[in-house]
């Protein structure tokens, strides 16, 4: 219920080409030698006739991480017979699955089926007409104006308003005659890891250096380093650069000093922080690292906000990171605060247009955002045993709800209206609500369905988000918002896992958050 149900839904609504076991286990077993996951979930349940590729020596892995296979051809025999079609990248172990095959191991039927799914998709490619992708014609697409109008629109609706204390943004061109841009990554734009080089990037300085143009005055300090040696591409940042090297304290304390005396200047500051791609990467060897113990700034960051906030100036946190980070003294101090995630090439100049009211912010927390780390796990759709009780020395409310996003308008909505208190266990039901935007201001409202399950014969959610609509309204208007209450929706797995609807009351919950309590009450009978 909470980890195959989006495989099973991207399954049916794309039809993917390859799926790709992970490296980890569920109860002992490795996905990449886990029948029951590739087969009987995946083939059988949920239908899936692809090709099935291993991660990046996955099979390997087999013996060299999990220790349940002795040799590679061990190794090969498992992924193989737990129905991996292809060894990935170089087939290290599958090249002995012709011994496997000779020895009586493999029947040559299976193998013909593995090799019958990867010709396909070969065939599929025009791979047999033409084997070389055409580098020209990938590098025009990603120069066209519609790719780069696509980048912007996506990094538009990423970037999360998650605080905005006396309506400080957006920002009046020219209101402040001076703006201080301070942060270590405020003058590039970081991509995040798995990322190509773009033709082009726009950091934050630079969109808004653009927005404000002759109206006002831009100035800029770095503040601190995180990293001294990252590279300007993120993928060689990510694949080439293996250990960090990290800023001397004497090095730190020289740019926060500047940054002070710039920021002095200023009468506003958009205080830049987060990661870059050697901070928040993927851990694959000893000497190639990116976990961490702890979800605050690393570095000096926490000292440098510290020495900004301290000016007593109205400061703007933009935040660039690939994680969620648990920052309640920078969330309470800041005036405002943006999540700004790794948006893309387009970063600096989605950023300006939110900053200044070009656009007005829409994006929803796709993730709850935790206080300090010793609250992980923690997510919305718990269950109800879970957070029964505070901490000592923190309460156990989020820093931030899923599915959290404010606006620069204010959207209200009116009571949950159900089109029948009661309904068979087969039955349908609409939930609708009036939405207004009871603001000055023009703006989309992601509207969430949440729907609980109040007593059952196993443990349910505390709530589980069932759908959502995205809106447009402008200032005063209103529309009313509909969703369809299916079976599946109220369904769950019984004690002998069959999927069932069980007769009882379900709290049909409609809002702008995880948080929301604006519901009504589904009876459901027999």
């Amino acid at each position: 219920e909470a980890h195959l149900v989006p495989f099973e839904m991207v399954l049916a609504a794309t039809k993917p080409a390859a799926v790709m076991p992970s490296y980890n286990e569920i109860d002992g077993i490795p996905s990449h030698a886990n029948k029951w996951l590739l087969q009987d979930v995946l083939r059988k349940q949920f239908g899936y006739e692809g090709l099935i590729t291993s991660d990046y020596s996955g099979v390997q892995d087999l013996k060299a991480f999990h220790h349940v296979a002795t040799t590679e051809a061990d190794a090969a025999l498992r992924a193989f017979n737990a129905g991996v079609d292809m060894d990935l990248p170089d087939g290290v172990c599958y090249a002995k699955l012709g011994d496997l095959v000779k020895s009586g191991k493999i029947l040559t039927a299976a193998l013909d089926a593995s090799v019958r799914r990867v010709l396909c998709l070969k065939f599929r490619l025009g791979l047999f007409e033409n084997p070389f992708a055409d580098a020209a014609k990938a590098s025009s697409l990603v120069k066209l104006d519609t790719t780069r109008a696509l980048a912007l629109e996506a990094a538009r609706k990423s970037i999360v308003l998650l605080k905005n204390d006396n309506a400080l943004l957006p920002l009046t061109k020219g209101a402040q005659k001076t703006i201080a841009v301070i942060g270590p990554h405020s003058d590039d734009t970081r991509l995040g890891s798995y990322s190509g080089e773009p033709t082009h990037r726009v950091s934050v300085l630079d969109g808004i250096r653009r927005a404000v143009g002759d109206s006002g005055k831009v100035i800029y300090s770095k503040g601190c380093s995180l990293t001294t040696n990252e590279t300007a591409s993120p993928m060689n940042a990510w694949l080439e650069v293996d250990l960090q090297v990290f800023p001397t304290p004497a090095e730190d304390q020289a740019a926060i000093a500047d940054a002070v005396e710039v920021a002095r200047n200023a009468d506003l500051v958009v205080l830049v922080l987060g990661e870059n791609e050697l901070i928040c990467r993927e851990s694959w060897a000893p000497h190639h690292i990116g976990d961490r113990s702890s979800l605050d700034l690393i570095g000096a960051q926490n000292q440098l906000a510290d020495a900004i906030f301290a000016l007593g100036k109205p400061v703007v946190v933009y935040l660039m990171n690939g994680r969620p980070l648990a920052i309640p003294k920078i969330i309470e101090r800041a005036n405002a605060v943006l999540e700004g995630w790794y948006a893309g090439q387009e970063t600096g100049n989605a950023a300006a247009d939110i900053l200044f009211g070009q656009v007005n912010p829409s994006a929803k927390l796709t993730i709850t955002v935790p206080r300090s780390v010793g609250q992980i796990p923690i997510y919305y759709n718990h269950k109800p045993s879970s957070h029964s009780f505070s901490y000592l020395d923190e309460v156990s409310s989020p820093l931030f709800p899923f599915g959290f996003g404010l606006s620069y308008t204010k959207f209200d909505c009116g009571p949950v209206k159900l089109s029948a208190a009661a309904i068979k266990r087969d039955g349908h039901a609409q939930a609708r609500v009036i939405v207004t935007n009871s603001g000055s201001t023009a703006g989309d409202e992601i509207v969430q369905l949440y729907i609980t399950d109040r007593v059952a014969s196993v443990t349910r959610p505390v709530k589980s988000l069932k759908g959502f609509r995205r809106i447009h309204l402008a200032p005063g208007a209103s529309q009313q918002v509909e969703f369809q209450i299916t079976p599946e929706m109220l369904s769950l797995y019984d004690e002998t896992m069959n999927r069932v609807v069980e007769p009882g009351e379900f709290e049909i919950i409609i809002g702008n958050s995880s948080a929301a309590d604006n519901l009504a009450v589904l009876n459901v009978t027999e």
